[in-house]
């Protein structure tokens, strides 16, 4: 344990901050930041360990002395020495000599480079957000009992800071590798094969959008906010309401990385199921476009489109939330309606409007509609758009087959 003041230990978490700045890759945090915790948690080897979303595997990445942990694919939680850290039975671990801790040993467990690197003192606190366990922060010496209580206390708030980031990262990467594996799965079909290069270059596009926000946005809120603690640390005596105005600006960062982190994975479709998920974000658009607008979602599937396999629900949510977002960009309407039936052996979906219509230039200049057609091929949907037969405005509308394919088991 180092002997340091609060005032240095302050200015290396700063630090911290603004090396994490930019970084938008596991490993490349990592290696930023791992110079600045040396200065507040002297250590060997570090490393992190990150969930993946699935809960059921994990994956390394490490700063310092190399080992098999970050050269092995993902691996299950099940075998990892610190698994009971992961699931949230215990709130850190501490230990002076680790190669003979029964608590990293057990039977399957891949405490092998604990050993091979002689990795005796080890420190491990968990990383969360929003209350939940996303990853762990390990810190190890060659030196037996080189850590105490007041090392773990460091190690949760370098802990605190490097979550959000993981977070947010683990999040757009996830988003992106799923997309890709469900682009990838459909376009073996032969007539889909233009339809996956589309689609993969619009994930391109909204991970570099992701990055931009994470970079542009958050991180530099974030930035300025490091600069300006860095600043008070050379007032002697802060008082409360010269920290307020930092906690509101952390507030308002925090937000605008849990709507980057919303708009990566419909969290809410997984939670909820379809109709709720439609419902929020159609919610949140016509209040978000300042608009007088009515909306409504009716459900006369008895439940049916809850039992649509996750990738195709994803797929419908889409291109709802695409069709939305159109009607009320281009058309202007007073109402919006999503009308979900499940008719002659066929689930259908119509997004339907009372505005102007798209016009020509959502046709020439947006990507939106294409990208709808191109979702509705990869699951083997059909996609029709047009004016309203009945007064004015336009709809959207999809139709899946009662294939099995498309739905899971009920």
């Amino acid at each position: 344990m180092l002997d340091t003041p609060r005032s240095s230990l302050f200015h290396h978490y700063m630090g911290i901050s603004r090396l994490l700045a930019g970084q938008l890759e596991f490993n490349s945090i990592i290696q930023a930041v791992a110079t600045e915790i040396t200065q507040i948690i002297p250590h060997d080897h570090l490393d992190v360990c990150i969930k993946l979303i699935d809960g059921k595997y994990h994956i390394a990445y490490e700063s310092g002395m190399d080992s098999a942990w970050s050269q092995q694919p993902p691996a299950l939680l099940t075998g990892s020495p610190i698994r009971s850290l992961l699931a949230g039975e215990v709130d850190f671990l501490l230990s002076g000599d680790a190669c003979c801790d029964p608590r990293f040993h057990f039977e399957g467990s891949f405490s092998s480079p604990i050993i091979e690197l002689g990795l005796h003192s080890r420190l491990h606190v968990p990383m969360k957000v929003h209350g939940d366990i996303i990853g762990a922060l390990s810190c190890s010496s060659l030196e037996a009992d080189a850590y105490t209580m007041e090392d773990v206390a460091n190690a949760r708030a370098v802990a605190d800071l490097l979550a959000p980031y993981f977070f947010a990262i683990r999040a757009a990467d996830q988003a992106k590798q799923s997309a890709i594996v469900e682009a990838e799965a459909h376009a073996r079909e032969e007539g889909l094969r233009l339809g996956a290069l589309k689609l993969t270059q619009a994930l391109e596009a909204e991970r570099q959008r992701i990055g931009m926000d994470l970079h542009d946005q958050t991180l530099a809120d974030l930035t300025r906010l490091a600069r300006r603690m860095e600043r008070m640390t050379h007032i002697p005596d802060l008082s409360g309401e010269m920290l307020e105005p930092l906690v509101r600006s952390l507030q308002h960062s925090m937000q605008d990385l849990r709507q980057i982190i919303e708009e990566a994975k419909p969290s809410i479709l997984q939670l909820f199921g379809v109709v709720q998920a439609i419902e929020n974000d159609l919610d949140r658009s016509v209040r978000d476009s300042g608009l007088d607008i009515g909306w409504s979602v009716i459900d006369e599937t008895e439940g049916r489109v809850e039992a649509l396999e996750q990738t195709v629900a994803t797929s419908v949510f889409r291109i709802v939330q695409e069709a939305v977002n159109n009607a009320i960009r281009h058309g202007q309407p007073q109402s919006i309606t999503v009308h979900i039936r499940h008719v002659d052996g066929h689930l259908r979906i119509v997004v339907s409007d009372d505005g102007s219509g798209f016009g020509k230039q959502a046709s020439i200049h947006g990507h939106g509609i294409g990208n709808m057609k191109t979702r509705a091929r990869l699951i083997s949907a059909r996609f029709e758009m047009g004016h309203n037969r009945m007064g004015p405005g336009t709809f959207v509308s999809i139709t899946l087959p009662d294939s099995a394919h498309i739905f899971e088991e009920m």
